[in-house]
């Protein structure tokens, strides 16, 4: 019977997991595609980069404590009822942030070093007159792009969670 610290750990990591699916998931679905609507490319600017800021803390936190919480239950269980959906789900968990930027930086570089998309960075102008409508376009669909990889990530670690808790309760 696995102890109360496990099982509290594998219950923290996979809350955890899915609290970080549903974050990346309404990125990608209902908040970035609102963006577009917004009555300038300045304004946009400053929600791109704004949304961008928060994410990140937020994403990094939740990722951090899934990652944390379900490599400690790996590691505290007894040797006999040590699951590896433990260790793949906090190595997905570890994917879903920086394996999806190191893939995506290497398709990139594949395609020749010709980004598809612009980055956030490059939206800093020095006069607003100098911010181009296409360029927060392509910077809101390469964020989009990125948050929906690591929805599909996170939400395939969440899943495998889910069904290794289900599992061990059977």
């Amino acid at each position: 019977m696995p102890s109360p610290t496990v099982a509290l750990c594998k219950f923290v990591g996979t809350i955890s997991l899915g609290l970080l699916t549903g974050v990346s998931a309404s990125l990608t679905s209902l908040t970035l595609p609102s963006l577009f609507n917004l009555p300038s490319a300045v304004n946009a600017r400053d929600a791109l980069t704004y949304l961008s800021t928060r994410t990140r803390t937020v994403t990094t936190y939740l990722r951090n404590t899934a990652l944390i919480s379900l490599f400690a239950a790996y590691a505290l269980s007894p040797r006999s009822s040590r699951h590896p959906y433990l260790f793949y789900t906090s190595l997905l968990a570890l994917a879903s942030g920086s394996g999806v930027d190191f893939a995506l930086a290497a398709q990139d570089k594949r395609a020749g070093g010709s980004r598809s998309h612009a980055s956030i960075a490059d939206l800093n102008v020095e006069t607003p007159e100098d911010l181009n409508g296409e360029q927060v376009r392509q910077a809101v669909e390469g964020m989009r792009y990125t948050e929906g990889m690591r929805a599909a990530v996170s939400g395939l670690a969440f899943a495998m969670g889910v069904v290794g808790i289900w599992g061990d309760g059977a």
